[in-house]
């Protein structure tokens, strides 16, 4: 039997609903010794249905200081039996009782959708120890440094990096990709994610209690804590709309009572004003949505932190993207090779030494040039990035640096040199080697669009983006190669751009209207935070990401960020719906209550049935699209850039 079942308030709404039943057949029963059961079933629907919500209303009173909507109910039903109508009461209180359970257990099942993840972590894991040999011990005792092999068909028991051997890893769990990833020694797994094929040993590099998984969770619980804008207003509306509705029912209550009716009859009035007044469904409506939605993105590898940025991406217009590992793969490769003294090995073992220390994505494509020419890097000690520009060390010499035509001015450098102007006049990164003012060389390395990122922006400007930009720290002729194949206007395209080159226009194109920033979350995370909606792609594993962004898309895969826009847009859309239904319904309600006989059964029916309708709506956005595994690429987790070029 499922959990829920189980839950204390259920058990409470099953019993009033018996209660409920007990008191129909005693009220109008079939067999005349039944109508015994009349008074019984009332008892048990006011105690069982009753007191609860008179228990939470005293408690928001006494802890918060607010009248809860709760307390409407209680003196409702309270007032129909008072007049002569506990039945109507009971019908009131048996209505609430149902929705309130249908309700918990709906944005219950909106919050477990991510929880459940916690669910595909293995208990164990085969952990390699010192002497060889391979023990089987609890996930939760794997510390970082240690060791563990994962066979074809395991479930990584937390995240690492893969010391040995070669596969494919599902990580539908964690990026909402359908299409497996091929891992090879270097690249990182995570945790949940299934090892298809292959024997791998892993290193851990964070325990369960840090791993993607974990923070995952963390993340989106938080998300959920925090109130959107909108959401803050309905309860903060439904607060001292619930003061407003009692002083007006007792007016109600005066007014009928003067103009005529006796005071049973006011009070049957008031009673049926107090449930078509109530503001429920104006309340439930935004959070129905709101939680919903941060769900179904979780699950497809979008983590929203916090309702704001739901709704902030719904209204942004202005899209900014970096260029490097965001709207490129970042799997770059040395094109060519310029050394100034003649000696191209001597030149590639310093530059890659340098590069050694950083995990950007042209930085890996000089390592990887090196390692397949065999050529063994050189020792390069106290390395220190530039964010946008390069990196600086020192090697038996003395200083050394690499970086892009930003590090050159900042060292003092000149690369008006005939060697040089080859790479310089190419769509094509260059990255210079060099001390102090001397240059010692460079390399140029091509990079290529990500496949998905076509797509992706056509989605956007289809789904109504006005303004899409690209900026980055390279140079003009490569992002005008870059920008021409994504289908960017030369105006559109930004280039030679530092990090605060970035900040700033970041803030001018906000003079204009909502701005989302895209970037890899370390070079551009001043830009990230100056966004109205800081967007880090390809953030599984980084904590630098997460902590600036206000989006994070777990999966490198651009179709995400588009999917992520139309689920914004569509929230809003059906947020807009259910206040739209619970106020209509209200008003609806309010007018039959004070000018014509509403009877407090429809009034109670109308009020309850309108709160379950809007929570549904509202749930319709779990089943959204962006978690279904509709990726066209497969992603490639990458490590945290530290530097050249952004």
């Amino acid at each position: 039997m499922k959990r829920w079942l189980f839950d204390a308030s259920t058990l409470l709404s099953l019993l009033t609903v018996v209660g409920m039943a007990l008191a129909v057949v005693g009220t109008w029963p079939p067999v005349e010794a039944l109508a015994a059961l009349r008074w019984p079933g009332l008892v048990v629907v006011y105690t069982a249905g009753g007191l609860p919500a008179l228990w939470n209303a005293l408690l928001a009173l006494w802890q918060k200081h607010v009248l809860d909507i709760d307390l409407l109910m209680v003196v409702a039903a309270i007032a129909a039996a008072v007049v002569g109508a506990p039945f109507e009461g009971a019908v009131l209180l048996t209505l609430f009782s149902v929705s309130t359970t249908l309700e918990h257990q709906a944005l219950g099942r909106a919050r477990r959708a991510v929880e459940a993840l916690m669910a595909l972590r293995p208990e164990t894991a085969l952990r390699k120890n010192s002497d060889g040999s391979v023990a089987e011990v609890p996930a939760a005792e794997l510390a970082v440094g240690d060791v563990v092999i994962l066979r074809p068909g395991a479930r990584v028991p937390t995240d690492g990096v893969i010391m040995q051997g070669r596969g494919g890893i599902d990580e539908a769990n964690i990026t909402g990709e359908s299409m497996p990833v091929s891992k090879e020694p270097g690249q990182q797994v995570f945790e949940a994610t299934v090892n298809l094929d292959g024997v791998l040993e892993v290193t851990v590099t964070r325990t369960i209690g840090d791993s993607t998984i974990a923070r995952m969770i963390r993340l989106v619980t938080e998300a959920q804590e925090a109130k959107a804008p909108s959401a803050r207003f309905s309860e903060w509306f439904g607060q001292r709309y619930t003061v407003a509705v009692i002083l007006g029912a007792i007016l109600a209550f005066a007014a009928f009572h003067w103009l005529g009716r006796d005071w049973e009859q006011a009070l049957y009035k008031a009673a049926t004003l107090l449930v078509a007044a109530s503001p429920c469904a104006i309340v439930i409506s935004v959070p129905a949505a709101i939680l919903s939605a941060l769900s179904a993105a979780a699950r497809g590898g979008v983590l929203f932190k916090g309702g704001g940025a739901l709704e902030t991406l719904a209204i942004t217009d202005i899209f900014a993207f970096d260029k490097t590992g965001t709207l490129t793969t970042g799997r770059a490769a040395v094109t060519g090779i310029v050394a100034l003294n003649g000696d191209e090995r001597g030149f590639l073992s310093l530059l890659a030494g340098l590069e050694a220390q950083s995990e950007h994505h042209l930085a890996a494509a000089i390592r990887r040039e090196a390692s397949r020419r065999a050529i063994e890097p050189a020792k390069v000690i106290d390395v220190t990035s530039r964010p946008s520009a390069g990196i600086v060390g020192s090697d038996d010499i003395g200083p050394v640096w690499a970086g892009n035509s930003h590090l050159v001015r900042d060292m003092g450098a000149s690369v008006g040199l005939p060697e040089l102007r080859a790479l310089e006049e190419g769509a094509q990164t260059v990255i210079y080697l060099g001390r102090g003012a001397t240059i010692l060389g460079a390399v140029s390395v091509a990079d290529e669009a990500r496949p998905s990122s076509a797509s992706a922006l056509a989605a956007l400007r289809a789904d109504g983006v006005r303004h899409i930009v690209m900026m980055t720290g390279d140079r003009r002729p490569v992002a005008l190669r870059i920008g021409a194949e994504l289908g960017f206007g030369p105006d559109d395209v930004h280039a030679e751009m530092l990090a605060q080159d970035k900040v700033r226009r970041v803030g001018e194109l906000a003079e204009r209207g909502k701005v989302a920033f895209v970037g890899d979350g370390v070079n551009d995370a001043a830009a990230l935070a100056r966004a109205d909606v800081g967007i880090a792609m390809g953030a599984a594993g980084s904590d630098v990401a997460l902590q600036a962004a206000d989006v994070a898309l777990l999966s490198e895969d651009m179709t995400k960020l588009a999917d992520a826009h139309r689920l914004a847009r569509r929230a809003a859309r059906i947020i807009r719906q259910n206040l739209t239904v619970a106020i209509g319904a209200m008003l609806v309600l309010v007018v039959g209550g004070l000018f014509f006989d509403l009877p407090l059964p429809v009034a109670v029916i109308g009020h309850e049935g309108g709160t379950v309708l809007v929570v549904l709506n509202g749930l319709r956005l779990l089943s959204d699209g962006i978690w279904r595994g509709n990726a066209t690429v497969a992603p490639r987790p990458r490590a945290v850039p530290l530097a050249p070029a952004a």
